[in-house]
């Protein structure tokens, strides 16, 4: 199992129900709005005549064959995920997955990640792949350590402030 997913460009199968459900609300929104409307679209360019130089129906098709293809990715990867519940009553200071962490710089400028599958991942968002080299050298780390994070700009030094499992309600998942 493990060199099928490194063969699909994924690592592991966690996922946090938020993330699940972003994938769920893709597929559904792919076949029961886009894939209808993109099939509808073909069949008035089809009945225009002539589909070799037709680029709507050309277009159409190759729109139709995208969409499929990410539909049937979806159901495979829906299949093979784990959604793994928060657990707002755990106690401790330990990073494990979908644990919102809390770093500080040197500089004393912080950042907020938590740590998620890698279907879910977005940095620019603050969500980081467990199995990035970042959530890797945070899983299991504590309030207090000292992590440093490799970058393709050079290292840098983070001190873990907080970890928490559940999000305070501004903070966006």
């Amino acid at each position: 199992m493990a060199a099928k997913q490194q063969s699909e460009g994924r690592g592991s199968n966690y996922i946090t129900p938020e993330g699940y459900e972003r994938l769920r609300v893709e597929h559904h929104e792919l076949w029961k709005d886009e894939r209808p409307r993109v099939t509808h679209q073909v069949s008035v360019a089809a009945a225009l005549g002539d589909r070799s130089e037709n680029a709507d129906y050309i277009y159409g098709k190759k729109r139709l064959r995208e969409i499929d293809s990410r539909l049937r990715f979806l159901e495979k990867r829906m299949e093979a995920l784990q959604v793994v519940p928060p657990d707002p009553g755990r106690e401790g200071d330990r990073i494990f997955f979908g644990a919102w962490v809390t770093l500080e710089e040197e500089s004393g400028d912080r950042v907020r990640y938590r740590v998620v599958g890698p279907d879910e991942s977005d940095p620019g968002n603050g969500l980081i792949s467990m199995d990035s080299p970042v959530g890797q050298g945070l899983l299991g780390k504590s309030v207090g350590d000292e992590v440093t994070v490799r970058r393709p700009k050079g290292g840098i030094d983070y001190e873990i402030v907080t970890v928490e499992y559940e999000s305070p309600p501004d903070t966006p998942q």
